[in-house]
């Protein structure tokens, strides 16, 4: 079997891609180590830049997020008692982000290809790029026992931090930059209504907490908390008498509570590997570089990979010229680490690490105090929040 690009990873990355190809004619095939089911279990962030909102009606599966998604025009920052709002369209002049669940977008990607007939393979196993760094890559994988070949031009790598597209470059050829931090996030799903109608971020003496919702009667939650922490550890009730502690009063009375059917930890990483390319083999979303989930980057940088390797793969096919691809690492590296201090500076400015201390705590608040307070910096948080330009 032969196919122009072969994709690794059928996670929004490698679903946005193979959606543009194909709208562009580009012949591409994914390979996926899950099941559909499995993937469309995975519960993710939901709050989607412009950009990311752009380049999901470009690839025709915009529609249902046009229709269910919430338009946010700013968003809270708690401490100290009291709520400041950020109002991202007033300081940014006239950006907005929108909430619209990640699982609820693969599966308006997931669609968008099916009614295309364009071929994904669920359940593909022992997958292997080969012969990247020459001019004949093909992709090996394992189906129903029976081992098959894809030739192509090129491999695009959006399989996750766990993949194999980053684990078959050789170590000499790649430079991993980490950072992991001291604490996790525990995050509930429960179907009751928001208790505000925009995010409200909480910096508090007992952790961080955030307030967030996945539709109008669907509330996503979170408390910061220690590492070694199971969820049998934090029963509902200790939930909500936890993340109530952490809000301004008057949020707290007025939140409504109801029984979690989704609960978890998820620990926070920064990461990043360069380069992102490696002969015809790119990487591309978390395969490439994690951030914390503080400034709701994960999801948007990977859309911004894809933006740029969709530019150089059309460019190459339809223009013969490989000066998009053979930009796309740096390109794509250069709005990584904005977002990954992006994220950094928000993680650190909102939590309560084991060694803030007295002084630590009054940085922090001179830090908030002079955000809310001053225009330029409000500005400064809006304009990176609502993502900055390809």
């Amino acid at each position: 079997m032969r196919s122009q690009v072969v994709i690794i990873g059928s996670g929004p990355a490698g679903l946005l891609l193979g959606q543009l190809l194909t709208n562009a004619g580009i012949d591409n095939v994914i390979l996926e180590r899950s099941s559909k089911e499995h993937v469309l279990s995975r519960v993710r962030a939901g709050v989607l830049e412009e950009g990311t909102v752009a380049m999901l009606e470009e690839a025709g599966a915009g529609r249902r997020m046009r229709r269910e998604g919430l338009p946010h025009d700013g968003f809270d920052v708690a401490f100290d008692g009291k709520h400041h709002r950020i109002d991202l369209f007033g300081l940014t002049g006239g950006k907005r982000v929108m909430v619209y669940g990640q699982t609820e977008l693969t599966h308006d990607l997931m669609d968008a290809r099916e009614a295309a007939g364009t071929e994904t393979v669920y359940e593909a196993a022992d997958v292997a790029p080969h012969d990247f760094d020459g001019d004949q890559p093909y992709v090996t994988y394992r189906k129903e026992g029976v081992t098959h070949r894809i030739d192509c031009d090129f491999i695009a790598g959006c399989d996750g931090y766990h993949g194999i597209s980053r684990r078959s470059v050789p170590e000499r050829a790649i430079s991993l930059f980490e950072r992991t931090y001291p604490f996790g996030w525990l995050g509930i799903l429960v179907d009751v209504p928001p208790v505000s109608d925009e995010l409200i971020y909480c910096n508090h003496r007992r952790g961080f907490a955030l307030c967030s919702m996945r539709s109008t009667t669907r509330s996503r939650y979170y408390v910061q908390c220690l590492l070694d922490d199971r969820t049998e550890d934090w029963p509902d009730e200790r939930f909500w008498d936890e993340i109530r502690r952490r809000l301004p009063e008057d949020v707290a009375q007025r939140m409504k509570t109801g029984k979690s059917f989704e609960k978890s930890i998820a620990p926070l990483r920064s990461f990043v590997a360069e380069p992102m390319r490696f002969g015809r083999l790119f990487l591309a979303g978390d395969a490439a570089h994690i951030v914390p989930p503080t400034g709701a980057k994960g999801l948007n940088l990977a859309c911004g990979d894809v933006r740029y390797l969709f530019d150089g793969l059309q460019e190459y096919y339809t223009g013969k010229s490989a000066a998009g691809i053979d930009a796309y690492s740096a390109k794509a590296l250069s709005r990584v680490w904005k977002a990954e201090r992006f994220s950094w500076w928000m993680t650190t400015t909102l939590h309560l690490f084991p060694e803030t201390g007295a002084f630590g705590r009054r940085i922090q608040e001179a830090e908030l105090d002079y955000l809310v307070h001053s225009r330029a910096a409000s500005m400064a948080l809006a304009e990176n929040y609502v993502g900055l330009p390809f």
